[in-house]
Formats: structure tokens, sequence, C-alpha cells
């Protein structure tokens, strides 16, 4: 298949204005792929603030950047997502170049704890305030699960109402596919 599957196609975005020495976020560290991905990617001179409000989430991260070797370009927040303004210091606001949200629940974990439109919708408001001209916020949405179709609607609905002098919003997804696939939402800031 000549078309990207739903995670390397996040992955291309993130690989594309994600450099050495930059700043990114993993706002949902989950098992840690995406924060081990984003790590290789800033390099020694950069930086990754991973979020999750489970302490198996941290661990698993922490575990995952320290046999990589990654551990200094890496810094782990157990909690909200919608904490990322307080969390980056100031100093790295407006230097933001890329953030990926992996939506639902813990793989392996609780699946009763799950990502919430409220809490999603505010750290991409406050994403949108902190990132570079040019940097994606990718959310990869997976609405299978009764709480994923709300946050999915909710969603789609604050996305859509993103003015385009702001950022450039883009929807990619397989139509043609069952049980409810994941797609990808990706907001570029202008």
């Amino acid at each position: 298949m000549k078309l990207e599957r739903i995670l390397p196609f996040a992955r291309s975005l993130l690989a594309n204005c994600i450099q050495s020495g930059d700043i990114a976020v993993d706002a949902t560290m989950g098992n840690g792929h995406d924060t081990l991905f984003l790590a290789k990617l800033v390099g020694d001179s950069g930086k990754v603030f991973s979020f999750d409000i489970q302490q198996d989430a941290l661990i698993a991260t922490e575990k995952k950047v320290a046999e990589n070797n990654l551990k200094d370009s890496v810094f782990l927040s157990l909690c909200g997502h919608e904490q990322i303004k307080s969390v980056i210091p100031p100093s790295f606001h407006g230097k933001v170049t890329g953030a990926v949200f992996n939506l639902g629940y813990l793989p392996g974990g609780d699946k009763s704890i799950v990502t919430t439109s409220a809490t999603t919708i505010e750290a991409i408001k406050q994403l949108l305030e902190i990132l570079a001209p040019e940097g994606i916020i990718v959310l990869v949405i997976y609405h299978g699960h009764p709480e994923g179709q709300q946050e999915r609607d909710a969603l789609l609905q604050y996305v859509e109402s993103i003015d385009q002098q702001t950022a450039h919003v883009l929807e990619y997804r397989f139509i043609n596919q069952m049980n409810n696939p994941p797609f990808i939402i990706a907001i570029e800031k202008r």
C-alpha cells in the first residue's frame, strides 16, 4: 500500500517539523513510544516534555528513555496535558515545534481512565499559544469506545472553529474501514 497508515503518517508529520535542538511535547506519554521517537528527533540539545496522569505510563516511559540513553532530553510530568503551559518554562514558549496526542486510554492499562475533550481542547489552546510558527500538533483520535466518540465529536467541532488565520487544520483518515479506525487531526500554526 502506498498510502501511509495512521501512525506512520503521524510520525512523518512530526519528523517534518521537529529537528535536533527543538522543543517537542508528548501530551499523552502512554507507554513511551512517542516520547522516545520525539527524543531521538530533538537529540541531546533539545527537550521533550511528556505528560500523563498515570504512574504506570511514567514508569514505562522513564524505562524506555533510560534504556536508550535519552533521559537528559526528556522531562516527564505526572499531570494532565491541560497543564502544558504551566509545566513548560516560559523561556520555551514560542519555540515548541511539534506535539502529539494519542487519545483514548493507556494500551494495556485501565480502560476506565480515558482522555477527555475538555482537557484535550484546553491543551490544544495552550499549545497554539506556545507553538513556534509552522509548529504542528498531531492528534491521533481513537474513537472505538463511547468516551472516544464523545471526545471525537467535541474535538472536530472545536478544530473546525479555529480561525484559518491562526492555523491550518488537516483531517487524515481512511473512510471505508470498519470498526472505527483511528484517524488524525493535524493543526499547523500560521
